[in-house]
């Protein structure tokens, strides 16, 4: 899977780094030379350019792209980016911040399939936002701990089970649950697992893949 981050800031280079541990094919692209530097010493590809630029993108390798994120710190140059992403087929997230308004959110929202608030999710909600799926990114807790929480798929193996009965790691808590339509509460241990039902957990970055493949399988 090949994912375009665009913006080696502090969101984005932590975004890019976490990708490239879990094995992603992971390209960077940022205009400022220093950060480019930076990226590349660290082992990632890099490209030196303006991301809102299509044949910089075309040299990302956008036309074999999955997923590319607009994570500067421009909103109007992440939009561009995520319109350019959308005529190429990519999965697009674009970084917003919080000052701006409704209907501006709209229209920049038409042109990503997740918009993020790195004020508030950080890496872990850039990252998951990029590979899409059930298990979604609240924010980052600590720099080991980040907060998640996962929609129950109808074919999930944790579906009829009860809280007390799913066999998490350690390094993960599950510490809210509700079914589908209502809102998430406090579980009880013979509360049963159905589809579409959504719980929150506590869990250590390490062992996010260990526990998505728990509760939603391989």
């Amino acid at each position: 899977m090949r994912i375009i981050v665009v913006g080696y800031g502090r969101v984005g280079a932590r975004t890019a780094r976490v990708l490239d541990e879990e094995g992603y094919d992971v390209v960077v692209v940022d205009n400022v030379r220093g950060k480019v530097d930076r990226a590349r010493e660290t082992g990632l590809t890099v490209i030196h350019g303006d991301g809102a630029n299509e044949s910089v993108l075309q040299e990302a390798g956008i036309d074999d792209a999955d997923a590319i994120g607009g994570i500067t710190g421009d909103v109007v140059v992440n939009h561009e980016i995520c319109l350019l992403g959308q005529e190429y087929g990519c999965r697009t997230v674009l970084r917003i911040s919080d000052d701006v308004s409704n209907d501006k959110y709209d229209e920049y929202a038409a042109a990503a399939d997740d918009v993020i608030y790195p004020q508030r999710l950080g890496a872990a909600g850039a990252k998951t936002a990029l590979l899409g799926g059930s298990l979604n990114a609240i924010g980052d807790l600590t720099e080991a701990l980040q907060l998640t929480t996962v929609i129950v798929d109808d074919d999930a193996p944790i579906v009829g089970q009860r809280v007390s009965e799913i066999d998490l790691p350690e390094t993960a808590r599950l510490y809210a649950h509700g079914h589908k339509g209502d809102p998430m509460t406090i579980p009880l241990p013979t509360t049963t697992v159905k589809a579409g039902d959504r719980l929150a957990l506590v869990v250590e970055q390490d062992a996010v893949d260990e526990v998505s493949a728990i509760l939603l399988g391989a």
